[in-house]
C-alpha cells in the first residue's frame, strides 16, 4: 500500500503520511490506531502506543534531570511508585534505593552531584527518599529485590555506613511486603545485565547510566527484562540463607 492511499483511506491529507513517516510530525494515538487497522497490523498497536507515551521520557540525560538537584527526580518517582503494585529490582553493586538509610542515601548522592556537578541538595534529596521508603509498610505492594553479594561489601559507602546500611536490610527483610534475595558471588549467573533494573508491575522498566536514565515499556523489552530477573531470582538465595549472607559482611566490615 502506499502513502496515498493509505491517507485515501484514513481521509487523510497525503503528506500527513509522509510527515510522520519521515519524522516530521508525530503521530496521535488515534493515528496509529488508524494506520494499523488500514495496514491489518493491529499486533503492532499496542507497542507503538507504549513507543508513543514514553518518546519523552524513554531517554532522560541525568544532568537535565537533575538540573535541579536530587529532591526533584526522588520526588517526581513517588507518584509512578504509589500507582506501582508489583516491584522487582535487581541491583549490583547498590542497595536499592527505597531500603537504604540516610547515611547510605547521602553518601550515594554525595558522589552523583560530584560527578555530574549538579546543585548540592542532598539534604532535600535523602528526606525525599525517606519519604519513599514508606510505600513499603502499605499491604497493597510488594517488593521482590535481588542484589548481589557484592553489594553487602563494595566500597561504595563508608564502611560505618555499610554496617548501618546491613542492619536495616535485615529488618526489612522480615517486612510481610519484601521479599529479598542474594546472589552469592560464586552463584551460577545465566543472566548478566551490566547495570541494575526495576520492573514496574509489567508496564515499564527503570535503568540507570551513568550519563542517563531510560525508561522501556514495549511488551518484548519488558518480557526480556522479566525473564532476565527471573534467572537472577533464581541465582539467589533467600530467608535464613540470605540473612546469613548480611550478617557475615557485617562480621568482616567490623
Amino acid at each position: 500500500m502506499s502513502g496515498v492511499e493509505l491517507a485515501m483511506l484514513a481521509g487523510w491529507h497525503s503528506s500527513k503520511v509522509s510527515r510522520i513517516e519521515y519524522g516530521k510530525r508525530n503521530a496521535s494515538e488515534d493515528d496509529l490506531r488508524v494506520w494499523c487497522q488500514h495496514c491489518h497490523a493491529e499486533d503492532q498497536l499496542a507497542d507503538l502506543v507504549a513507543t508513543l507515551r514514553s518518546i519523552e521520557t524513554m531517554y532522560m540525560e541525568w544532568r537535565r534531570q537533575l538540573g535541579v538537584g536530587t529532591r526533584k527526580r526522588q520526588r517526581d518517582r513517588l507518584t509512578m511508585e504509589a500507582e506501582t503494585s508489583l516491584f522487582r529490582m535487581f541491583e549490583t553493586f547498590y542497595v536499592p534505593g527505597l531500603f537504604q538509610t540516610p547515611e547510605y542515601a547521602a553518601s550515594v548522592m554525595t558522589s552523583v552531584v560530584e560527578l555530574l556537578r549538579v546543585p548540592n541538595d542532598v539534604a532535600q534529596g535523602v528526606q525525599a527518599r525517606m519519604e519513599r521508603r514508606h510505600i513499603l509498610f502499605r499491604k497493597n505492594h510488594r517488593f521482590h529485590a535481588v542484589i548481589c553479594e557484592v553489594a553487602l561489601r563494595a566500597g561504595v559507602v563508608p564502611f560505618d555506613v555499610l554496617r548501618g546500611q546491613l542492619d536495616q536490610l535485615l529488618r526489612d527483610m522480615d517486612l510481610p511486603t519484601v521479599r529479598l534475595g542474594i546472589i552469592p558471588t560464586t552463584a551460577p549467573h545465566k543472566a548478566l545485565p551490566l547495570t541494575g533494573f526495576w520492573i514496574l508491575d509489567r508496564r515499564v522498566v527503570q535503568i540507570e547510566t551513568l550519563a542517563a536514565s531510560l525508561a522501556l515499556n514495549q511488551s518484548h523489552e519488558v518480557a526480556l527484562y522479566e525473564r532476565a530477573f527471573d534467572q537472577l531470582a533464581a541465582s539467589a538465595v533467600y530467608g535464613t540463607k540470605a540473612k546469613a549472607l548480611i550478617s557475615k559482611a557485617k562480621t568482616r566490615q567490623s
